[in-house]
């Protein structure tokens, strides 16, 4: 028996009784349809939910941007019930964005060309293809717009009946990429509704991308670092291990490198009949490009001065094997010079490189010797061969000779002052009567204390050479 048949059989008036039956049939309605609201909402809080979960286990997996950007763009079509979506982000190449990952399906977001358009209808793979990689320029179409836009928008795209919502993805105040889900024509809008759960989900992404590159970039620089630091130790067994034996001299040098890669470098060199060949440069720049630059130059400097008597021409022989190959930012200063222990003399040349500071014992005085040079790399030979020469300084028992690099004359202190040649002569002048192991340490702890706490900007090599 129904609610009419009811309501008439206990008296009330019919027309009493149908507006009972309506408002029930409309209250059921409503019952119903709310019925079906909160399963639809439970449902879409589930698919948020299982979103957030997902991607919570991807960012700990350590993902590539295409793997994430694929993971929240399917995400996102779950949780909203879009046709398509696509993930754009910053290129290296400033001014335009790349396609992170384009869904299978999904309707052009972006300007397709004419000749795509009428290749496609033959070769659907042809849309496809110019989708998942075509970059659009920031500021060109709803794609290029949405970069630098404020906010997420929803759009009705009149032309081919689109549903679309687009947001910008930030990160710590910084615009990373796009984001964009659509509806093809002849389905449902997005909703308002929609609208707030993307506008949610846009924000957790941007986070995830933005955290996750982070968290990537930092292990690239372990990463980095550590390979840095075996590279150094593979410097470090290019410079010398100890002081060498020569008769007649006692030698002491040190590197001290501004980074983990040195650009200076000291070397001594076995030659025939007791002599040793003493060398000490700086390659331009620091750095690894720095680094193996040195490393080249000490190789072609071992291999050139064991048949060449003359220092200047193993700086030459080493001059002309170098320019073929060195950047043209870049050149080598370098003093190299040949103990003799059959006269007590040191016979060098110098190839752009700071001057030779000695002292002699007799007068207590500091002697400046520069002889003119060239540095390496920067001619291919002529200008190099010709203006480089040889001198020969003879040395009494007592005396001392101090090589050393730029950055030792150029070290700045808190207030941009440079200690300078003038210091580093007077304190080689009260360190030279001691010995060179002396020297080399008191240059060390006056620079220090010159400095301060401020960084040391350049590498820094000292070598003094004793005469007994």
């Amino acid at each position: 028996m129904n609610e009419l048949t009811t309501a008439l059989m206990t008296g009330i008036p019919l027309i009493v009784a149908l507006s009972l039956l309506i408002a029930l049939i409309n209250h059921r309605r409503r019952a119903k349809r709310m019925r079906r609201q909160f399963r639809e909402m439970a449902g879409e809080e589930e698919r948020m939910f299982s979103f957030l979960h997902d991607l919570g286990l991807v960012i700990g997996r350590e993902p590539s941007d295409a793997a994430l950007s694929r993971m929240i763009v399917e995400g996102v079509l779950k949780v909203v019930g879009a046709s398509g979506g696509a993930i754009y982000q910053e290129s290296h190449e400033t001014g335009f964005l790349n396609p992170a990952y384009v869904s299978e399906d999904c309707p052009p977001l972006v300007e397709v060309p004419v000749q795509v358009l009428e290749k496609a209808r033959t070769d659907p793979r042809a849309l496809e293809s110019h989708l998942r990689l075509a970059r659009v320029a920031v500021g060109d179409g709803l794609i290029g717009k949405g970069f630098s836009m404020p906010e997420a928008i929803r759009v009705q795209e009149p032309e081919d009946g689109l549903s679309v919502m687009v947001s910008p993805l930030r990160y710590a105040g910084k615009d990373i990429g796009v984001l964009a889900v659509a509806r093809r024509p002849g389905g449902e809008s997005f909703t308002d509704n929609d609208f707030a759960v993307f506008r949610s989900v846009a924000e957790q992404s941007s986070f995830a991308i933005g955290n996750a590159r982070v968290h990537r970039e930092a292990n690239e620089k372990k990463e980095i670092e550590g390979e840095l630091k075996n590279a150094r130790e593979v410097q470090r067994v290019l410079l010398p291990q100890e002081d060498p034996v020569v008769t007649g001299f006692r030698v002491n040098g040190t590197n001290l490198p501004a980074r983990i890669i040195s650009g200076d470098y000291y070397d001594y060199i076995e030659l025939p009949d007791g002599k040793l060949g003493v060398v000490v440069a700086d390659v331009s720049g620091k750095g690894v490009a720095a680094g193996l630059l040195m490393a080249m130059c000490r190789s072609l400097l071992r291999a050139v001065s064991l048949a060449n008597a003359s220092p200047s021409a193993v700086l030459s022989a080493v001059n002309r094997y170098l320019f073929p190959d060195i950047r043209e930012d870049m050149f080598i200063s370098m003093i190299y010079g040949v103990l003799d222990p059959a006269d007590g003399s040191l016979l060098f040349a110098r190839a752009g490189h700071e001057p030779a500071l000695i002292f002699r014992m007799a007068s207590g005085e500091v002697e400046l010797s520069k002889p003119k040079g060239l540095a390496l790399g920067i001619d291919s030979g002529n200008v190099f061969e010709r203006v480089t020469a040889d001198e020969r300084i003879t040395l009494a028992s007592g005396d001392c000779v101090l090589l050393f690099t730029d950055g030792v004359k150029e070290a700045l202190n808190g207030v941009e002052e440079e200690f300078g040649l003038e210091r580093l002569s007077a304190t080689f002048r009260e360190a030279a009567r001691l010995g060179a192991e002396a020297v080399v340490r008191q240059v060390q702890d006056e620079v220090r204390s010159f400095t301060g706490e401020g960084p040391q900007m350049d590498d820094v090599t000292i070598v003094a050479i004793e005469k007994r």
